[in-house]
């Protein structure tokens, strides 16, 4: 299905999957719902609720389109198509990957960020993802086929941290996505969008480790294309308390995912419910 999917001239590609997320947008009462209520929280002061309705309809015409993208991805060749990429800030990695230490990619669920492999292909960056496994085996058999075409590395997120630290040695860079909620005894409380949200600690964790240098890389959609933006590196605070670290520097990474997002609205995971898991005292902001 995907395949043929991916046979549709590209824009009318877009046209259909727009039109694909419009009638989503009106029939799947709830996430439409869960789009609004953190569409709410997040821009309550800053955006009219006709404006929030906007971006929310945008967001679902985003994920229609994800379904002829991944068909397009499927036919994709990173020789042939560099042009679909527009890639900045190449030169933040690669002083973060001369210490060869390897690098960790803080990255989130920002434009159709399953189109990251093979723009890590065409950077000759060698690259292993940090996901979590879908429920349904064969959607997550494709899935993972389709992440792996360009020769990254898939590491479930179960029992990871060695995994993820030989992949370190070996000098490679291992994306984790860090704007999905977590559970308690998993992540740390870090205010996103002014409220807690439990945030996975493995990166801080990781970086607190092993020494690897943090470099965030995102990817968004533009036009028939995608830009790739790739910040400076984050240095690691040190506290002189590990759980202080851990809480500081994982609220650092939620800043950086944050002021993504508010540049580009109408292309992140609205429907994901990312303030789910409730802190067991009120927060300072809600008090």
């Amino acid at each position: 299905m995907f395949a043929m999917m991916g046979l549709v001239p590209k824009r009318v590609g877009i046209r259909l999957g727009n039109l694909i997320g419009h009638i989503w947008f009106r029939i799947d009462r709830r996430h439409r719902e869960i789009a609004l209520f953190n569409l709410e929280r997040a821009f309550k002061r800053e955006k009219s609720a006709a404006e929030r309705r906007r971006i929310a309809k945008k967001v679902f015409g985003q994920l229609g389109r994800m379904l002829f993208e991944i068909g397009w991805v499927m036919r994709l060749d990173p020789k042939k198509d560099r042009r679909v990429f527009h890639i900045t800030g190449l030169s933040h990695f690669r002083n973060a990957a001369v210490r060869k230490k390897g690098v960790l990619l803080l990255t989130g669920h920002v434009g159709n960020w399953e189109v990251l492999p093979a723009a890590a292909a065409i950077c000759r960056i060698r690259m292993s993802i940090v996901y979590r496994p879908l429920d349904y085996p064969p959607m997550n058999r494709f899935i993972e086929q389709s992440r792996s075409q360009f020769g990254a590395g898939l590491i479930p997120t179960a029992r990871s941290m060695r995994k993820i630290i030989r992949a370190l040695q070996r000098g490679e860079a291992v994306a984790m996505l860090m704007d999905q909620n977590f559970d308690c005894h998993e992540g740390v409380f870090a205010d996103f969008f002014g409220y807690p949200a439990c945030t996975n600690k493995g990166l801080a964790l990781l970086a607190r480790k092993t020494r690897a240098a943090v470099v965030p890389a995102f990817m968004i959609r533009k036009g028939t294309g995608y830009r790739v933006e790739i910040g400076p590196e984050l240095p690691f605070v040190h506290t002189g308390d590990k759980v202080k670290d851990l809480e500081f520097n994982t609220l650092r990474y939620n800043q950086v995912i944050e002021s993504f997002i508010r540049r580009h609205p109408d292309q992140w995971f609205w429907v994901h419910q990312r303030w789910k898991t409730k802190p067991f005292h009120p927060w300072p902001r809600e008090q």
